[in-house]
């Protein structure tokens, strides 16, 4: 994926609307767990009318507060590794299915811009979680260029495109 690409809306429907094809065809429910997206990922996938026959819930958890509360990451997992860590992103996406219904989810910790960077996790700096119940999760690093939107359109994008690679 070019990294400088700001997706658009019909492409992000599109994505969206093939993940709910495949989900509801495989019967699988999914889960959201987001933070630099702050629900994004969600709202596009409940953009798709009848979404409700495969998409259990979505949860957008910025604070480390919400990551524990939410999703049941561990404080110590905060501590050592911070908020955008594969560690965290991996504790994400196995906690969103535990405190859901869901049989896949997705989630994603980030530093969208315009503040928040450091020299080691610029902005941009994006990790991805994709987990089926019963697997290990998969956690992918990405590091996304542009405006806090070009960030979070392409973290949604990202998303939306792991969700189709897990599900087939």
């Amino acid at each position: 994926m070019d990294s400088t690409r700001r997706p658009e809306d019909d492409l992000l429907h599109d994505l969206a609307g093939q993940v709910g094809a495949l989900l509801q065809e495989k019967h699988l429910m999914l889960a959201t767990a987001e933070s630099c997206t702050g629900g994004w990922i969600a709202k596009m996938i409940t953009d798709i009318p009848g979404c409700s026959a495969w998409f259990d819930c979505g949860m957008a958890a910025y604070s480390y507060e919400a990551k524990q509360a939410l999703l049941g990451v561990r404080p110590e997992t905060l501590v050592e590794h911070g908020a955008v860590s594969r560690e965290t992103v991996t504790e994400m996406v196995s906690g969103a299915l535990v405190t859901s219904g869901a049989s896949i989810a997705v989630a994603v910790t980030g530093i969208a811009g315009p503040t928040g960077g450091s020299p080691g996790k610029p902005v941009g700096t994006v990790w991805l979680g994709w987990k089926r119940r019963g697997g290990y999760p998969k956690a992918e690093l990405f590091h996304f260029e542009g405006d806090r939107e070009a960030v979070r359109r392409q973290t949604v994008e990202a998303a939306l495109r792991g969700l189709l690679e897990l599900a087939r």
